[in-house]
């Protein structure tokens, strides 16, 4: 039965919510309803120029609409008159096929029909950095070593505890925080679940966490390289298949080497198989790129891969299987779209599933000391503009994806690399001006 919102304002004292869509580039974007307007807002949706936002429309297009789906309603803990709702995109009736929610609910179906539930668990990092940008938040987190520092995760206490507190109250089942392996960085760990609450939570996370770090007179990012020399921020996902009910999962067999099924392994074959093209949706920034491909960092690791390899347990490679029935694909970093993560995992694995792929040899190297070796496996792309034609070039992916949001997302995506290629930097002066 499908939730009333009227009734549930009626119910948690709400008194507006904030009907909220992600578009191509990952932005939220969201209109403030107030309760009494919600009941007919939940039929017809919200209104948008989409034109005004990172989707591929014009001007002369209709009135994109936002249609709240009640399942995903959270009530910020941080301010109780207020609700936040995921919306899927429609326009002339029709759902808006470039969206990135849309995007995800049809590879679930797909999935479903194959008998298939795809749940996963994310590990989104983050800075916690001064509100303009300049530097991280703590004068004294200094250590050469910082990850998991204590005093360093106490002094940022207040924060942390007040984000895992909300989580606790949310019923997300937090399990861990703790500082990361950069000076000022944070990882904060819920609750694995199905691919769509899992999107969801991940796309409210990042609004938790910047609107409370901005209470305490700070600022969050997300940025995948915001510190030179400084460990980038990942945002590693676990994945698992089960059955329909959720209770068999598909990728277990103990009997298997790492306790991975056959069927787990050609679903991570798919992953393999695309993963240069995946880079363009899980890497989506000019950004990403200093961090998947970067020079050792302070700690001594970029905890980032640059070739394409699996592992059993060992964090230096693309994908580690850390445990029976799952594994992680390292990859995605802190720019990647919530919805666009989780419906790139199915359409490669889902690929894997059909064409019975094959994730090659596993290696047991620490890529980082002996990634040399390895002379059979791709380097992931260097820059933006390699991943967008790799994808490009990955017809398969494209049209698992569909054909209207892979024409969308690669035109506004070039255009995004030609205006960073228009730039003139201080590089440039520093080691041209006097050729």
């Amino acid at each position: 039965m499908t939730l009333d919102l009227a009734s549930y304002a009626k119910e948690n004292g709400v008194k507006f919510f904030m009907i909220s869509y992600t578009d191509l580039f990952g932005s939220q974007r969201a209109k403030l309803v107030p309760a009494e307007a919600i009941a007919d807002m939940q039929q017809e949706g919200a209104g948008f120029a989409g034109f005004a936002t990172w989707l591929d429309l014009t001007p002369a297009h209709p009135d994109l609409f936002a249609v709240p789906d009640p399942s995903s309603v959270i009530q910020l803990p941080w301010k109780k008159d207020v609700a936040w709702v995921a919306a899927d995109c429609v326009m002339d009736g029709e759902p808006v096929e470039q969206a990135p929610r849309v995007v995800l609910k049809r590879l679930v179906a797909e999935a479903a029909e194959e008998g298939l539930r795809v749940k996963t668990g994310v590990e989104p990092e983050f800075f916690l950095i001064s509100p303009d940008g300049s530097m991280i938040s703590d004068e004294f987190d200094t250590a050469e070593k910082p990850c998991y520092d204590q005093q360093a995760v106490m002094r940022r206490y207040d924060v942390i505890a007040e984000i895992c507190g909300y989580m606790l109250e949310l019923g997300w089942k937090p399990y861990q925080n703790d500082h990361e392996d950069a000076n000022g960085q944070f990882e904060m760990n819920w609750e694995y679940d199905d691919v769509l609450q899992t999107a969801d939570k991940h796309s409210f996370f990042k609004f938790m966490v910047k609107s409370v770090a901005e209470k305490h007179g700070l600022r969050a990012t997300f940025m995948p390289k915001p510190f030179q020399g400084k460990t980038g921020n990942g945002c590693h996902a676990h994945i698992s298949v089960w059955d329909l009910d959720g209770k068999v999962n598909a990728f277990a067999d103990k009997a298997m080497p790492f306790g991975l099924s056959a069927k787990g392994k050609t679903f991570l074959g798919g992953i393999m198989k695309h993963a240069s093209a995946l880079a363009a949706i899980t890497n989506p920034t000019v950004n990403s790129y200093k961090r998947i491909n970067a020079p050792r960092t302070i700690s001594g690791a970029t905890w980032a891969p640059n070739t394409v390899t699996w592992t059993g347990n060992n964090r230096t490679h693309m994908v580690r299987v850390p445990g029976p029935g799952r594994f992680e694909l390292r990859l995605p970093d802190g720019a990647v779209n919530p919805y666009l993560l989780q419906a790139i995992i199915i359409a490669a694995g889902l690929s894997g599933l059909r064409s019975n792929a094959d994730p090659g040899p596993h290696h047991d190297i620490d890529m980082y000391r002996d990634g040399h070796t390895v002379t059979n496996a791709p380097k992931l792309p260097l820059n933006l503009l390699d991943a967008l034609r790799e994808y490009e070039k990955d017809e398969a992916l494209q049209a698992a994806l569909g054909t209207a949001f892979s024409a969308a997302y690669l035109k506004l995506k070039t255009s995004e690399w030609n205006t960073y290629c228009a730039q003139f930097t201080s590089w440039e002066h520093a080691t041209t001006l006097d050729i």
